[in-house]
């Protein structure tokens, strides 16, 4: 028998498409990694300074057009 240490490892969950999407366009466009989760109907974007969550902010319209979502983008600084 397994143990639940042994499946975890095995375990990799994957991410939703718009997770991916908002990484990839943030990363494309400002050179810089994020995390993103999702959090009920909204996606948490947490970036490494004020000025870049300033200007995601700003652009928070072409970044849901680009991830393809209606979900509410959520910036935090950390």
């Amino acid at each position: 028998m397994e143990s639940i240490g042994d499946v975890l490892k095995r375990y990799s969950p994957k991410e939703p498409d718009d997770v991916m999407a908002v990484k990839r366009y943030i990363l494309e466009t400002f050179n810089t990694t994020v995390s993103v989760g999702v959090q009920g109907e909204a996606l948490v974007v947490t970036v490494p300074g004020a000025s870049l969550a300033n200007t995601l902010r700003l652009r928070s319209m072409a970044i849901q057009e680009a991830a393809g979502t209606t979900k509410r983008l959520i910036f935090r600084i950390g």
